[in-house]
């Protein structure tokens, strides 16, 4: 995929310019640098990827071609708490697919998100794996975990051709705001 394709697969979760995002498992970066473009100027975001050399050569990229968007790397295994909140959105573009107990991220992402926070997954179009993408899920499949994890308004975004599984999607999930009991009554977490 080029970065044409790339944005075209955020580009419709992508609500307003200038917001703080996170990439998730951002590797070298090109999912970043396609959400860098949508957000432009005065945005924020920060690349996590356990691999630190791939995150060097994120960053060495910056110095050759600068973002226009600040981004920020930061070593660490999206799996593990991370100290992020308030983020406006989050992308996880072919990096869920890593994980096999998928609820803890999950809750843990909704946590990172201001409630209506925008996360944006990119996965393959299949619900079996193989040694490379051991466990991917299809949209259909994406749409009831984002549900149990308490994300909202789940929408597929695009769809892009892949040599691997047939087909790659893009989707949107919106963060609800969390209940809290209250003497019989919920409001909502602050």
């Amino acid at each position: 995929m080029d970065h044409a394709d790339l944005v075209a697969l955020l580009q419709d979760g992508v609500k307003a310019k200038g917001e703080r995002w996170a990439d998730l498992g951002a590797g070298e970066g090109a999912f970043t640098f396609a959400l860098a473009d949508l957000l432009g100027p005065g945005a924020h975001i920060t690349a996590v990827d356990r691999d630190a050399g791939s995150l060097r050569r994120l960053t060495s990229a910056i110095r050759i071609d600068p973002s226009p968007a600040p981004i920020e790397t930061v070593v660490s295994d999206f799996t593990r708490p991370l100290n992020l909140s308030d983020l406006d959105g989050v992308v996880m573009a072919n990096s869920l697919h890593f994980v096999r107990d998928k609820a803890p991220v999950l809750d843990s992402v909704h946590s990172m998100l201001r409630p209506g926070g925008t996360l944006i997954v990119v996965e393959y179009e299949t619900d079996r794996g193989n040694p490379w993408v051991p466990h991917p899920f299809s949209f259909a499949t994406w749409m009831g975990m984002a549900a149990s994890a308490g994300f909202e308004q789940t929408r597929l975004l695009h769809r892009h051709p892949s040599r691997h599984f047939g087909s790659m999607y893009s989707a949107a999930s919106y963060a609800a705001a969390r209940l809290r009991p209250l003497r019989g009554r919920s409001l909502p977490l602050p």
